[in-house]
């Protein structure tokens, strides 16, 4: 087991681990895109305006 932590394909593949986490916090937008919007829940105001529109 020491031989196997100490071997470069461990090494190697505990350095591409190690290169993505970087990768993942270092390409993280510090404000959200401006082109979306939040998802949102429906208030209690809407529902009867669509079981109005039901009708038509």
């Amino acid at each position: 087991m020491l031989a196997f932590l100490k071997s470069d394909l461990f090494l190697r593949f505990l350095g591409g681990f190690v290169l993505g986490t970087v990768g993942v916090f270092a390409l993280q937008p510090s404000v959200p895109p401006a082109l979306t919007t939040p998802a949102m829940a429906a208030s209690a105001s809407a529902a009867p305006q669509v079981a109005d529109n039901a009708s038509l």
